[in-house]
């Protein structure tokens, strides 16, 4: 059964090893952050440094492996209809609202929909790592310097991941306007036994 995450909101739930979880853009142009935990030990998570380092690339798609802050594998991407995600940027937080949009007044982020939603997992606010940004489409200059595009999704393009463990998973459909092209809309997701 698929499930939405209305804009700018976010949902956490368990996914036991073998299962599949395939995360929809059902419009176009909107970026989901992904967050996983052990379910056993929650103080193991997923690990963008660790991500990075063992498959080699600063892109990862279908074939690639998520790894934890243990140096285990937690899910492997099956299917990857759009090909373009990031594990560099954080997730976005109220700060990066004052920070980077010069926004003072209070705006939706997806730090504070992972923290809320993990809650009822005791996870806290401290413990939200870097999170996978499915769909999202960061640039990057010869020098460097980053940027943060568009995204390339199409309506209906979606990733599938194998959870090689019991997880935790958070899911978000992100509230920052230039991850999104300057509008918000949902994220579907579906978990396949």
């Amino acid at each position: 059964m698929i499930k939405v995450i209305e804009k700018q909101t976010g949902a956490a739930f368990v996914l036991k090893k073998g299962q599949q979880l395939k995360v929809i853009d059902p419009q176009g142009e909107q970026v989901s952050d992904m967050v996983l935990f052990n379910l056993e030990d929650p103080r193991e998570k997923i690990s963008s440094g660790k991500t990075l380092d063992f498959e080699e690339s600063i892109l990862i798609t279908k074939g690639d492996f998520l790894w934890s802050n243990r140096s285990r594998k937690m899910m492997k991407i099956l299917e990857d209809t759009n090909g373009r995600n990031d594990f560099l940027l954080a997730p976005c937080s109220p700060e990066t609202f004052q920070i980077m949009y010069n926004n003072p007044e209070y705006h939706p982020s997806c730090f504070e929909n992972l923290y809320t939603n993990l809650a009822s997992f005791g996870i806290t606010p401290d413990e939200i790592p870097t999170a996978f940004n499915i769909f999202m489409n960061v640039q990057f200059a010869a020098n460097g310097k980053l940027s943060v595009d568009a995204p390339l999704s199409k309506a209906g393009d979606y990733v599938l991941f194998k959870a090689e463990m019991n997880l935790i998973v958070a899911l978000t459909a992100c509230s920052a306007e230039d991850s999104n092209n300057g509008s918000f809309k949902p994220i579907n997701y579906e978990i396949i036994d």
